[in-house]
């Protein structure tokens, strides 16, 4: 097939939050964005069932419902949303080069990065299966639908464990598994969950399996004697850790030692002029969906800029 090319002003790679934001604001600023979606369309929102944390939903949404109004508020301004996964970059120079699903060629003035981040999980089939029912991978997101219940985590990093403490305040019993036989976690953080009386820890152990029907009613444990014991919980959260989805970007911007891009703080710059990162690409710390949509604005709001700068019009 021969190769298409195209020139456009703002080229966004990726949806969610972040990118769809920034859609809305590079749209009504005339920079008549081009979006590419990516493998996840709408990103970790769509495997979220109910999201009631982001502001002007009083009654809660449904993650996937939510994504659509961001995409349909996009579209009402003129973004021009695609299909497609970007599969290789050339951010040499000034005008930027992104190469779409294998084949098509896009130039553009400046680009908004709203890739993401990916949960990582443990790789059981039910755990795939009770998602969104019972399984989790954000405490701070589906936390409040376990209240007064008993719910268990795993991880042992510092993640983990203020997802744990979090969780101990709204749930009647947590129980915190941990692989090796020592948490990874900072010791002001190792405190905090050891003197924290309705957290268990358990260390020294594994999942086998998540066990339920329509949704998580428990958990199969193993240690590492070989021991099985079964636990009664209605929420299984999974602190691991996020990968973000940039090793497209490694060999052209700077990214910290987990992959997350690098910005100049307090804006949404990369090391490569015209090239701006948002949401959870670039965020360790918050990875909210509403940190995420500010961030998408800062990047069409510093893309506007810099292109006024260059006089592109």
């Amino acid at each position: 097939m021969s190769e298409q090319t195209e020139h456009v002003k703002c080229l966004i790679i990726g949806s969610g939050p972040a990118g769809y934001t920034a859609a809305i604001y590079a749209a009504r600023a005339d920079l008549k964005p081009v979006m590419i979606q990516g493998l996840q369309p709408g990103g970790q929102l769509t495997i979220t069932t109910e999201v009631d944390n982001f502001p002007g939903y009083p009654k809660g949404a449904h993650g996937p419902q939510m994504m659509e109004d961001f995409k349909a508020q996009a579209e009402r301004f003129g973004t021009d949303i695609r299909w497609g996964l970007v599969t290789s970059v050339d951010f040499t120079g000034p005008v930027h080069k992104v190469i779409v699903d294998e084949k098509t060629t896009i130039t553009a003035d400046s680009i908004i990065i709203a890739t993401g981040a990916s949960a990582k999980w443990l790789g059981l089939e039910s755990e795939q299966r009770l998602n969104g029912f019972g399984v989790s991978a954000c405490a701070v997101c589906d936390g409040f639908f376990f209240k007064g219940q008993d719910v268990a985590i795993v991880g042992a990093g510092d993640t983990a464990a203020e997802e744990a403490t979090y969780l101990a305040k709204l749930c009647k019993k947590v129980y915190m598994i941990v692989r090796k036989g020592e948490m990874r976690a900072s010791k002001a953080m190792q405190h905090r969950v050891l003197n924290t009386p309705n957290i268990e820890v358990l260390y020294n152990t594994e999942t086998k399996e998540i066990t339920g029907g329509q949704s998580v009613d428990g958990a199969i444990l193993v240690n590492n004697k070989g021991e099985e014991r079964k636990i009664a919980v209605t929420g299984f959260f999974v602190a691991i850790g996020h990968t973000p989805n940039t090793a497209i970007f490694k060999d052209w911007l700077d990214l910290d030692e987990t992959g997350y891009i690098k910005t100049i703080p307090g804006t949404s710059k990369t090391n490569r002029p015209g090239v701006f990162a948002t949401g959870d690409a670039q965020d360790k710390v918050y990875r909210q969906a509403v940190t995420a949509a500010g961030s998408g604005c800062m990047g069409a709001l510093d893309a506007e800029r810099y292109l006024a700068d260059f006089g592109v019009h």
